[in-house]
């Protein structure tokens, strides 16, 4: 397996792929991830333990909508099942998989935990038991000062696991050095990562202010909030869509071609 560094310009690439992409099947990725967020949010009801088991099946999740993208990108139509593959392909991937979902809930309670010296766990039990924010408690120093604490410490973590279930999946790594692997590249392609961050940034931006004014102009302030939930959600699926890229971007076999 070769590492490949791109230039800053690829992070764009990748945007454009990821909606191109969801585009050819807006249907079949939309479901999808409504499906992924489903799946989370019903086991975030289950007290205390389902939001560990949640943060346990996150890469799996997230390989089953790589999965899908690359189903989509070759013209198929991804089915439901897809969403598992990383549980269908044998028992050895699976207990990689779920070893990798443990080392990820076990760093973001570890990422919580931090946050909570400065807050006293105010955000980390909003984050893991769910809640809503208030404009009070979003002012409140203690407060903002836990989610930069969580923000600058999950930026790492997210790096170690931004490619590991594409490693452990399609280059049967071991989990720990799918993570090894997967913070390196990121590093090396910082650049490329960092247009790719901040192109979708603009473009979630850009969708709310259109979503907002249109909705205002046609059914007033009350339209407009509630169409913005949907809108966010097709934005947040193209945007799963096109982590696919970046892992096949980053990613080659010795032979030449990439999973």
């Amino acid at each position: 397996m070769k590492l490949n560094i791109v230039p800053a310009s690829e992070g764009a690439q990748w945007v454009k792929l990821g909606i191109r992409t969801f585009f050819r099947q807006p249907l079949a990725l939309s479901g999808l991830f409504f499906m992924f967020m489903a799946i989370v949010s019903v086991l975030s009801i289950v007290p205390y333990l389902g939001s560990v088991l949640a943060l346990v099946l996150l890469p799996a999740c997230t390989l089953g909508l790589m999965a899908a993208t690359r189903e989509a990108k070759e013209g198929k139509f991804p089915m439901p099942s897809i969403m598992v593959s990383a549980f269908r392909a044998g028992a050895a991937k699976m207990r990689a998989m779920l070893v990798l979902g443990g080392i990820y809930a076990l760093g973001v309670l570890l990422v919580m935990g931090a946050s909570a010296l400065a807050d006293g766990g105010q955000f980390a039990r909003l984050y893991l038991l769910g809640g809503s924010f208030t404009r009070e408690m979003v002012m409140e120093p203690a407060f903002q000062s836990a989610m930069w604490i969580a923000l600058i410490l999950y930026t790492p973590l997210s790096m170690l696991f931004w490619h590991a279930p594409a490693l452990v999946y399609w280059h049967d790594m071991p989990p720990v050095k799918s993570l090894f692997f997967s913070g390196v590249v990121c590093l090396r392609n910082f650049k490329a990562f960092l247009v790719f961050g901040l192109a979708w940034l603009a473009i979630f931006l850009l969708a709310g202010v259109i979503v907002t004014l249109s909705a205002t102009l046609i059914g007033g302030p009350e339209i407009a909030g509630i169409a913005m939930f949907p809108a966010a959600m097709l934005m947040a699926a193209m945007f799963f869509t096109s982590i696919y890229f970046t892992y096949q971007a980053s990613f080659e076999t010795p032979e030449g071609n990439v999973p």
